[in-house]
């Protein structure tokens, strides 16, 4: 059937349309499971349709149609509040939750109030369907995507002047003419340039994706099924009810996190809950302590069980037994304090970039092998050719796979229009970014896009097979590479950072593109809505992401180790421009074999996991969760653990209200502190400090000072 636009539809068709699910699918609920014999009535009592007639009569919304101004409007407000929070998360633990969730039920609250409004106000507005939530969701994703794949917390800082300065002059491969400070203008350059190319470079893949090979997308799939149950009546009840429970936490988390600034002191000195000994002053000496910080206790909440432990076991080996035990042994001269590379520090940074490169390599490794292995698979098994009535399995659709193949198919995007555009910005940026980073020759630039295509492909489809995406695997593959090949004398560290940014921009962007597509298939949302909404997005973070880094920048001492924005993941990904450049040198005594041993023990670990049967694979730690609090403390992992004790008490209460509320209840943990961040920003420039600081001392201190000025 001919899809129309909604004013055009009868009105007792718009009345209802909002109501209930769109066309092709199969059962809804209210107050029971309704059936084709059920019937809908109008406003005066009459019989219009039954259901099965209703599905047959509203017709999907015309790709224009899916894209209304207030999707925009409404991605735009959550987009830079989605932005803040990806900032403020990888300038302090690195950890980004996924928050597409968050993104999916903030976007059907902003819309269903917006209508509220307009009714009030005596003034049409048009019905929300789950085409247009998938929109606002699609911009949302992709705006803070750019947030986290555009480096601001690890490639990007890595070339920042005081990074360069935290791994000390002295430092063998660490140049002062690496260096590149952070400035709104060639970040905007570099931001736009980069970021639209993994949009089409897999555009043409989508039909094999998501239809020949029918990959599954999780995180997609999971999507598309939270907003197919919004637009159904049991299902809008419910998001009602999430939606409550995260303005009440959002609301608690801000004013908490209000509540904490009035006793953090001017930054300098070790005030506040930040610091608080909930553990003792000598656990607060190692960084055991709960910090009250609400953001990683949502965190925690939002990821899986083993993630946490893992990054507590982390903490414990590191923090609890290796750094006391390796502090008193004599390996090294204890004048090399703070971040000096000859000193302890040296052990927590590049024992973390064994752990992290071992278990990026195993999973790379894996998910190739795999890739491979299914795509032979699908070649064996000669797959039908893609069409709207043919079935990749056994050549039998169901009415509704049908109706979706035949929304999907008919709004694809022509392979000529993405590969022209493609080429075109690959041009320009070849000239571009040589523009930017000197080292970065325009033949650095072009094997980097000659690559980009098959790298792309590979982590999409792995993503669709595993739900993991590799794309931070894949920078640091292009970082030793190109680093390699600048050389020590020709800004090897610049291009290796910068080739960085360049593939895991290309394909973190690609595979969640691919993400998208496979929630619009489901929710029978056209693909060139799918890809104009990832446009509109990736639009808008490029201009959020780098204005609203830049309040962090101007705000706050970023990268600070004592700060509350340490930057971790900065020195890291400059060591590993350093290591690419120069090989390991300079390390303290016995460093090295600490970090062969790790490298190995995060590869054994991984292949235990993969080879044990699940229902023991899922007690084994994940190296790379573990390899976090190395670096940066024990302080994150307890707030994160005390998230996942919350959800693991509340499943076994209620597991059913744990499913509902817990992704609404640590979002809004997560939303409300993130809020915070933008009048402390203004707070910091205005130059207004907290007015009080609370600090900790011994019993026997305390009686000194109170003595003192008492």
């Amino acid at each position: 059937m001919e899809s129309s636009s909604e004013e055009h539809q009868p009105k007792h068709t718009r009345d209802v349309q909002q109501q209930f699910p769109a066309e092709g699918d199969e059962t809804f609920e209210k107050e029971g499971q309704w059936d084709g014999s059920d019937v809908l009535v109008n406003g005066n009592g009459k019989e219009c349709f039954s259901v099965e007639e209703l599905f047959e009569k509203v017709a999907i919304p015309r790709w224009q149609d899916q894209i209304t101004l207030r999707a925009l409007v409404v991605s735009a407000i959550l987009g830079g509040f989605f932005c803040i929070i990806t900032h403020k998360l990888s300038l302090t633990v690195g950890i980004i939750p996924s928050l597409n969730v968050s993104a999916g039920l903030l976007g059907f609250f902003m819309i269903k109030f917006w209508n509220g409004v307009f009714t009030r106000l005596n003034f049409w507005s048009r019905p929300f369907t789950r085409q247009e939530n998938t929109v606002v969701q699609t911009c949302v994703v992709a705006c803070y995507g750019i947030a986290f794949s555009g480096g601001f917390g690890t490639y990007l800082l890595g070339l920042d002047d005081n990074t360069y300065k935290k791994i000390g002059a002295s430092f063998p491969g660490n140049r002062a003419v690496d260096v590149k400070t952070p400035a709104l203008g060639w970040i905007f350059a570099f931001i736009f340039t980069v970021s639209f190319l993994g949009i089409l470079v897999i555009v043409p893949l989508s039909k094999i994706m998501i239809l020949k090979y029918r990959l599954t997308y999780p995180s997609g799939t999971a999507t598309a099924i939270l907003i197919n149950s919004f637009h159904t009546p049991e299902g809008a009840k419910t998001a009602k009810k999430q939606v409550k429970c995260l303005a009440k936490t959002m609301g608690l988390s801000f004013f908490f996190s209000f509540f904490k600034w009035f006793y953090s002191g001017d930054g300098e000195s070790a005030c506040g809950f930040d610091n608080f000994p909930t553990l003792g002053l000598k656990a607060l000496n190692n960084k055991f302590l709960f910090d009250f910080n609400l953001t990683y206790v949502g965190a925690g909440m939002i990821c899986p069980h083993i993630v946490n432990v893992s990054v507590l076991l982390g903490a414990i080996i590191s923090w609890g037994i290796m750094w006391p035990l390796i502090s008193t042994a004599g390996w090294y001269d204890k004048s090399f304090k703070g971040s000096n590379f000859r000193g302890l520090y040296g052990y927590k940074v590049f024992v973390a970039i064994a752990l992290i490169l071992g278990d990026g390599l195993y999973n790379f490794i894996k998910v190739v092998i795999v890739s491979v292995w299914f795509m032979y698979k699908h070649y064996k098994t000669d797959l039908l050719p893609i069409t709207a009535g043919a079935d990749s399995r056994d050549g039998v659709l169901t009415t509704d796979e049908k109706k979706r193949n035949e929304t999907f198919l008919k709004g694809r995007i022509p392979f000529w229009l993405a590969s022209s555009c493609y080429i075109g910005l690959a041009a320009i940026s070849t000239g571009v970014i040589p523009q930017i980073f000197p080292p970065m020759r325009w033949y650095f630039v072009m094997t980097c896009y000659i690559l980009a295509p098959v790298l792309a492909f590979c982590n999409a489809y792995g993503t669709g097979l595993t739900d993991w995406s590799l794309s931070s695997t894949y920078g640091k593959i292009g970082l030793f590479v190109f680093a390699a090949w600048a050389g020590a004398g020709n800004g090897g560290v610049v291009a290796g950072l910068a080739a960085c940014g360049v593939m895991m921009t290309i394909v973190s962007t690609a595979s969640d593109l691919m993400q998208d597509f496979k929630t619009g298939y489901l929710t029978r949302s056209s693909p060139r809505s799918m890809f104009v909404a990832q446009i509109v997005g990736t639009f808008l973070g490029c201009v959020l992401a780098p204005l609203t880094f830049w309040m962090f920048w101007k705000a706050f001492p970023i990268g600070d180790e004592n700060g509350q924005y340490k930057a971790p993941y900065a020195v890291i990904y400059r060591q590993m421009a350093i290591i690419g450049v120069q090989g390991f040198s300079a390390l303290p005594a016995h460093c090295l074999e600490l970090c062969y041993a790790f490298f190995v023990m995060a590869v054994v670990v991984n292949g235990i996991r993969d080879l044990l049967p699940k229902k023991y694979s899922k007690y084994i730690p994940i190296p790379m969760a573990m390899a976090i609090p190395f670096y940066i403390g024990a302080y994150f992992a307890i707030d994160m653990f005390i998230g996942t004790v919350i959800v693991f008490i509340w499943q076994q209460l209620n597991r059913k209200k744990s499913e509902i509320y817990v992704p609404a209840f640590a979002s809004g943990l997560i939303c409300g502190d993130g809020l915070w961040a933008v009048p402390s920003a203004i707070l910091a420039l205005a130059k207004v400090d907290p007015p009080l600081c609370m600090m900790f001392y011994p019993s026997s201190v305390a009686a000194t000072i109170s003595s003192k000025f008492g």
